[in-house]
């Protein structure tokens, strides 16, 4: 089974869903704009990607910046903006047991399989 965090608005996000049940994957979907992860959540997701939270961030989101966030911004201020405001979650986000996949590009999500 994988988690899901999609927004079927993006394309990107529509792009992986579509991948990964092209390959018969049973995928549990997370509409994460309306069901937002806990802060904890994030940081497990973020714990199974490896990488800091930036990473896993929309930097380009105009709320990024009406935040005063910065790619220098703590780790803490950075998980709670995005528990706050999972719009600044990069998206989307598959998750499989102990990994966890960025679907940018759409194809990053097939190494959950």
């Amino acid at each position: 089974m994988i988690d899901y965090w999609h927004n079927p608005r993006c394309s990107k996000s529509r792009a992986g869903l579509a991948l990964l049940q092209e390959h018969g994957a049973e995928v549990n979907l997370r509409k994460y704009l309306e069901d937002a992860p806990t802060a904890d959540e994030i940081r497990k997701v973020l714990s199974l990607l490896g990488v800091s939270p930036i990473a896993m961030m929309r930097t380009g989101e105009k709320l990024f910046r009406e935040l005063g966030l910065t790619k220098s911004s703590s780790d803490d201020a950075l998980i709670q903006a995005m528990a706050e405001h999972p719009i600044l979650i990069e998206r989307p986000l598959a998750i499989a047991g102990d990994k966890a996949a960025i679907g940018r590009p759409p194809e990053n999500v097939l190494e959950l399989l």
